[in-house]
């Protein structure tokens, strides 16, 4: 059972959501929060394996209340859907950590799809956020990443902290810092988002693996 929390500072949106996922098979809806302080709260409180995230909500955001959650709960994916596509916000909740992206005008078929693939941790784009992302390419590399470096962009993309980096792969924090400023170096780039992406648009990473 893929259990999912519901967060949106709009009660409509919450209800309609709710109604959504109501009749899917292995899908429950176990909680609901109207801002992101509340969100975090009852994420540690219901330890979803999802979480629906708005990004513009009142007090504590989106992308800082993903940044909690994935801080404190690896184990739950947040799966942002919002209004807005921007690539400020895309670039924002992708680097917090969210493991997907989608629009609320997405059909229901998509969003059911795109919760399941959150729980397993794939990544669920919406047509349009995929499109803006592919768009951001860049110039060949002027030498290859080391397998160390490819090992802690594939966490980077899975969302997983600096932090949580070290101790899967059993290397301090700072060593985690030095790989990806190296990382960001030999592709041209100043963040994490931006690292992932361009990695995988030259064929760097595979994330179905």
């Amino acid at each position: 059972m893929i259990t999912v929390l519901l967060v949106d500072d709009h009660p409509v949106v919450r209800d309609g959501l709710r109604g959504m996922l109501a009749d899917e098979p292995g899908i429950e809806v176990v909680g609901e929060a109207g801002n992101g302080r509340d969100a975090v709260t009852a994420a540690r409180r219901l330890r979803p394996d999802v979480v629906l995230m708005d990004l513009r909500m009142p007090g504590l955001d989106g992308v800082a209340a993903t940044l909690a959650v994935r801080d404190e709960l690896p184990g739950t994916r947040v799966l942002v859907l919002t209004t807005f596509d921007t690539d400020r916000d895309i670039k924002r909740a992708l680097a917090a950590g969210a493991v997907g992206y989608l629009l609320k005008d997405t059909p229901r078929n998509d969003l059911v799809r795109g919760v399941r693939a959150a729980a397993i941790g794939e990544a669920a784009l919406a047509p349009t956020v995929a499109a803006r992302l592919m768009a951001h390419s860049a110039a060949p590399p002027t030498e290859p990443l080391t397998a160390r470096e490819q090992q802690v962009l594939t966490l980077v993309a899975d969302g997983l902290t600096n932090r949580q980096i070290g101790r899967r792969l059993n290397i301090s924090e700072t060593t985690v810092k030095t790989h990806l400023v190296r990382t960001f170096t030999k592709l041209g780039v100043d963040d994490r988002t931006a690292a992932v992406t361009t990695a995988l648009q030259r064929g760097l990473l595979d994330l179905s693996t």
